[in-house]
């Protein structure tokens, strides 16, 4: 009886601590998405670049640059910018996105630094044509 009261009393304790550590991802998860402001933004790859229009929440209507397969280029709400010098500007009417955008040769691949709930997106994305994202990642291009 007592082995059985040495095991049973660990095996309480880790499922607690999983149960605790649980609860509080989710609060986590849940003050992260409060945070987020609203952006939607098209992107369309090209032969030789992406192009990109902004529908809110950044201070840029069109984005246009050539970029070679696999070369990421760091985007904010203010446009192309680089990861060493990223706009300290904090406009309140502005999301406050920073994330990095990649072309590859069947699409695209972005990664989230700041003002995503998603630290990571690949979709395939054939030459000319468009994917909407958002702060919460791929969404409907209405």
């Amino acid at each position: 009886m007592k082995t059985k009261m040495k095991i049973s009393k660990p095996i309480s304790i880790i499922v607690m601590a999983l149960l605790f550590l649980t609860g509080t991802a989710e609060l986590i998860a849940q003050n992260k998405t409060a945070e987020l402001k609203d952006f939607k933004l098209i992107i369309e790859k090209t032969d030789n670049g992406i192009k990109m229009r902004s529908e809110k929440g950044s201070a840029w209507i069109d984005l246009s640059f050539s970029l070679n397969n696999y070369r990421p280029q760091a985007v904010d709400e203010y446009g192309m910018t680089d990861l060493k010098k990223v706009s300290e500007n904090k406009d309140e009417n502005l999301a406050d996105f920073l994330f990095t955008i990649t072309k590859t040769e069947n699409g695209i691949e972005l990664k989230g630094i700041e003002g995503t709930a998603w630290t990571e997106l690949k979709f395939s994305l054939a030459d000319n044509k468009q994917q909407a994202i958002d702060q919460f990642g791929m969404t409907s291009l209405n």
